[in-house]
């Protein structure tokens, strides 16, 4: 018997047809294939401006990511609002794991408590691994008399002091606060949009110091064009074991600042298993740790577990601290 095609039977028998269709258990119906993860160039979105030595390392962790995922890694600079603009754009971005942000955690745990409305508490995220600690410090340009932060307190107690940080409220501003809170001395804050433009405004003659991330000012540390006075960690900074810490200088003003990458929140647990294992890997490359050691960058791996438990931790502890130091959202 001949067999008609699709199209030429009756009405009724198309409605029955797909009726049955319907009534097929999900698992029997046809599927479209799942794409692999990656499935096209994937985006780095770096919330800081562009030139400073933690833009070289995040650079060739995601040339690391392209090699070991098999899809390139473009590298966007969306700086603003100490890393608000650029994290509020990867936390609205598809959850599909192709867009994904490098950054200190000042706009995750800081942020959200000083300004209304961020979008970028630690809810928006699905935060990967720990990558590396923004060692912070104070900078002056090498021709300076402050050679200690006693000298620098002292100072701003005879004249006012202009510094630059790389933005308003960011982790760097935050630690000479602390410096301001312990020793009562008021310093004028002027926030740029990253390091590197405060720091040539220093260079220049227009500030008279800089709260900066060591990596970013270590090149003009190491020409002789500016000095480093203090480190706000727990410990010396490694390429400077000279320049004690604020604690050990009598200051307590102790500034942690974690760097790491974060997915939008709900991106799919495997992806994130992907994202992770490069991750790990990539703190291991010898390229990327050749990087990291020539622009001072301090590696500080940290599993999704542990980062994401960190952040979490962190983003609760700021809000009293940040109450403590006077500060009120606006």
């Amino acid at each position: 018997m001949r067999r008609r095609p699709l199209a030429a039977l009756p009405r009724r028998m198309h409605a029955a047809l797909a009726s049955a269709l319907l009534a097929l258990p999900v698992a029997l119906l046809p599927r479209a294939p799942a794409r692999a993860f990656p499935d096209r160039p994937m985006t780095m979105v770096l919330p800081y401006a562009p030139g400073s030595g933690a833009d070289a390392f995040a650079r060739a962790m995601g040339e690391h990511f392209a090699r070991v995922l098999g899809q390139p890694v473009v590298h966007v600079n969306r700086d603003g609002g100490s890393g608000v603009v650029g994290m509020r754009f990867v936390a609205t971005s598809p959850p599909d794991g192709h867009t994904f942000g490098l950054t200190p955690m000042t706009a995750i745990v800081v942020q959200p408590h000083m300004v209304r409305n961020t979008g970028t508490t630690p809810d928006n995220f699905a935060p990967i691994c720990g990558t590396n600690e923004n060692v912070l410090s104070v900078v002056v340009r090498a021709d300076s008399p402050v050679r200690t932060l006693a000298d620098l307190v002292a100072e701003g107690r005879r004249r006012t002091l202009s510094y630059g940080s790389p933005g308003p409220n960011s982790l760097p501003q935050l630690a000479v606060w602390r410096v301001q809170r312990a020793t009562g001395v008021e310093f004028n804050h002027i926030p740029f949009r990253g390091d590197p433009p405060h720091l040539t405004e220093l260079m220049a003659g227009r500030l008279d110091f800089s709260a900066s991330v060591v990596s970013s000012a270590s090149e003009f540390i190491n020409d002789g064009k500016l000095r480093l006075v203090t480190v706000f960690s727990e410990g010396r900074a490694g390429d400077y074991p000279a320049v004690p810490t604020a604690r050990e200088q009598g200051i307590d003003a102790l500034q942690f600042s974690q760097v790491g990458l974060y997915a939008p929140a709900g991106t799919p647990a495997p992806v994130l298993d992907r994202l992770e294992a490069a991750c790990r890997s990539g703190l291991e490359d010898p390229t990327v740790r050749r990087v990291a050691a020539n622009t001072r960058v301090v590696l500080r791996s940290m599993s999704r577990a542990d980062f994401t438990g960190m952040i979490r931790s962190e983003y609760a502890a700021y809000g009293p601290i940040l109450r403590e130091l006077g500060v009120q959202p606006e």
